[in-house]
């Protein structure tokens, strides 16, 4: 479904989105489409990693790294 609305942007930023927009092969309306959704994806993935460090164990991560990949020497350019 899709639905109108009035954008107002500064004469500026409009030039400018117009240009990007040019170069990226696009019209301004798919290039605003495309920063909006950026944008909601970049917010999302904040809140997924906050979401997920509310949830953390912080006492339990030294013994759970402790853990892994001990018996294994360190890939080359891992080396203390």
């Amino acid at each position: 479904m899709q639905s109108n609305y009035a954008l107002r942007l500064r004469a500026s930023i409009r030039a400018e989105a117009e240009r990007l927009a040019k170069v990226e092969g696009a019209t301004l309306n798919q290039f605003i489409n495309v920063a909006v959704v950026e944008k909601i994806s970049a917010l999302r993935t904040a809140e997924f990693f906050r979401e997920r460090a509310r949830r953390a164990n912080v006492e339990a991560a030294p013994m759970q790294l402790d853990r892994l990949g001990y018996d294994e020497p360190p890939r080359s350019g891992d080396e203390l």
